[in-house]
């Protein structure tokens, strides 16, 4: 699915009255099968532009085209179709406590199925096996049958993106996906998102504080500054004055980033850990 923004205002419904807009005048381009990251400082609307992209939330000025269509002069019906084609992953997956995992992993799904067949997985699940294989490919098929509540926050971040891969979506918008693993798991999650998703011929649009790991996986880097676009370039055109200007006063946010946008040699291997 190609996504175009043009001139995007948007304000988070929850902003205080005055604050600034999360995005003023932001304007983005990808197409279908496209594969892009979003860097920058906290606080500069890269949630929101996650929102205005997944059409959860309406800007106030600006034109919205996902596949060809605004979605915000659809029915009704035909937005809730059109949302059942994006998936959003949010920071902190909204994964009920005591739902078992298989559960929430299938959720992913509920965009494609009846609202009987949704109602009979809370009971009885129906594709096990399918739930099984998209946890596999985070190292979680172990946790198929255990309790929201008993994983760690790093599990419950690759249970949320393990719904990725059962969702009918030909759009995924991640939000933050790394936030809670440690390096090695960092790695792994990234190479299968991508990976995954550049074999179905889906659209990722993520957000990202790890800059290393953007340049490292992403062909096509965008930096968000106070809502607006800073830069929007291929990987390799990434300079350290780039970032160095993306992150000015916010320095202990800007890590990993190899001069020149290059990819520095590899470290020293990893002393893996038994973590959860």
């Amino acid at each position: 699915m190609n996504l175009e923004l043009l001139d995007i205002e948007a304000r988070h419904p929850a902003a205080r009255q005055g604050a600034p807009a999360a995005l003023r005048k932001f304007s983005l381009s990808i197409a279908a099968g496209e594969q892009v990251a979003v860097i920058g400082p906290s606080g500069a609307g890269k949630t929101s532009l996650l929102q205005v992209a997944a059409a959860a939330l309406k800007p106030g000025f600006g034109q919205v085209s996902l596949g060809g269509d605004n979605p915000w002069a659809l029915s009704g019906s035909a937005l809730q179709r059109l949302r059942g084609r994006l998936f959003l992953a949010p920071q902190t997956p909204p994964l009920p406590p005591r739902q078992r995992v298989i559960t929430s992993v299938l959720a992913g799904r509920l965009p494609a199925i009846s609202l009987w067949e949704s109602l009979r997985s809370l009971f009885y699940p129906t594709d096990i096996e399918g739930a099984y294989r998209a946890l596999a490919h985070f190292d979680l098929g172990e946790k198929l049958f255990d309790r929201v509540d008993r994983l760690s926050g790093g599990e419950r971040q690759r249970v949320g993106l393990a719904r990725a891969l059962l969702s009918p979506a030909s759009l995924w918008l991640i939000d933050e996906p790394l936030s809670a693993l440690d390096p090695t798991r960092s790695q792994q999650a990234i190479t299968q998102i991508l990976g995954l998703a550049g074999e179905r011929g889906v659209t990722v649009l993520a957000t990202l504080h790890q800059v290393d790991m953007a340049l490292a996986h992403f062909p096509r880097i965008v930096g968000l500054r106070e809502g607006q676009l800073a830069f929007d370039l291929p990987r390799g055109s990434v300079t350290q004055a780039h970032l160095q200007k993306l992150y000015a006063h916010h320095e202990d946010e800007l890590n990993g980033a190899a001069p020149g946008g290059i990819e520095e040699p590899a470290p020293p291997p990893l002393v893996v850990m038994s973590c959860r």
